[in-house]
């Protein structure tokens, strides 16, 4: 389903499977491409041509209800001649002037935004369940709830066209600072389950697999003649970063703990990582086969940019120390003389 973070325009706050017309454009008279003046001489002059906009208006939103919609949304303003005949007509309207949300409920509910003002044909109505205003922390939300497509077809209801096809989670938190840590947690969940749908392969979390892949570095430096090998200690060093910042934000000595994960991986012991629960207990912080996966596309792409970033750094530094020092003062030198 979708959920908009404002309520009805009109009394009307709910509706039960609901066919939803959306309007990308406002719900009001559409004023001419050119200026144009209109001469009244006497009051039924006047009269006569607010009668005729509010026929016209009233014939519009006739129409749109005739369809069988009882949900009007609207992409810009609207009107209150509209909002007059809408409010006639027992249909429940909805301002959505944000583009993304319009785009969402279009996917929520199967619907197209229209760019003109009159009737939505079948194919291009959404439907939904119920459509519900709802006050959630003291600001009225408006909740359109959709089966599965499953379900929907099965028990024939209207909803199964575009039922499933999208989801809302609703945060509430005391603090703008939490609510920002909740939303960044779900969105990384969200694409975690997003990467494993593309790729399932599994690493050993834990700190295992950088404590793997340090050894493992370790005993290639060895077979390095030359300068080479302090390059290859060095990258493999660095990798021990994760497991020792695992350690210290578990309350475990970071030293020792990295000291016997380091052996037990030497032992060849891959699936050894840290235990976080070790604090206190009088355990070594090493749990010798760790339940923690991780994504192998996440740490591909996470070593991929780490190298990334220290090639960069080491070009920059090669680029400054090939200048000549002392350039400018020479240069200056020599304008002088």
């Amino acid at each position: 389903g979708f959920v908009a973070l404002r309520g009805s325009d009109t009394t009307v706050t709910s509706a039960t499977n609901a066919k939803i017309t959306v309007f990308g454009c406002a719900i009001e008279a559409s004023g001419t491409e050119a200026k144009g003046t209109v001469l009244m001489k006497t009051a039924d002059d006047l009269m006569g041509y607010n009668k005729s906009e509010e026929k016209k208006m009233e014939e519009i939103i006739k129409s749109i209800a005739d369809t069988g919609c009882t949900v009007v949304v609207s992409g810009g303003t609207v009107s209150e001649m509209a909002l007059h005949f809408i409010e006639r007509y027992g249909l429940l309207c909805l301002r959505c002037p944000s583009k993304f949300d319009l785009r969402r409920l279009c996917t929520a509910t199967g619907s197209t935004a229209l760019v003109r003002l009159g009737p939505a044909t079948p194919d291009e109505m959404g439907y939904c369940d119920s459509v519900t205003v709802r006050e959630v922390g003291g600001r009225k939300i408006t909740v359109f709830a959709s089966q599965d497509d499953d379900t929907a077809s099965s028990s024939g209801g209207a909803s199964g066209r575009g039922g499933g096809r999208l989801s809302t989670i609703v945060l509430r938190a005391s603090t703008t600072s939490t609510l920002a840590d909740l939303e960044r947690a779900i969105d990384d969940g969200v694409h975690s389950v997003k990467m494993a749908c593309r790729d399932g392969r599994l690493v050993p979390g834990a700190g295992a697999t950088e404590m793997d892949l340090s050894v493992r570095i370790k005993n290639y430096a060895d077979t390095c003649p030359g300068l080479d090998q302090y390059a290859v200690r060095a990258f493999a060093k660095a990798l021990e970063v994760v497991p020792r910042t695992l350690a210290e934000n578990a309350g475990l000595d970071g030293a020792s703990v990295l000291a016997a994960l380091g052996a037990a991986h030497a032992n060849g012991n891959a699936m050894a990582g840290i235990d976080i629960e070790a604090a206190g207990t009088g355990r070594n912080g090493v749990d010798e086969s760790t339940d923690v996966r991780d994504l192998l596309n996440v740490k591909v792409n996470a070593f991929r940019l780490a190298i990334d970033a220290a090639l960069t750094v080491l070009r920059v530094d090669q680029i400054i120390m090939s200048k000549p020092a002392g350039g400018g003062m020479k240069d200056a030198r020599m304008g002088q003389s």
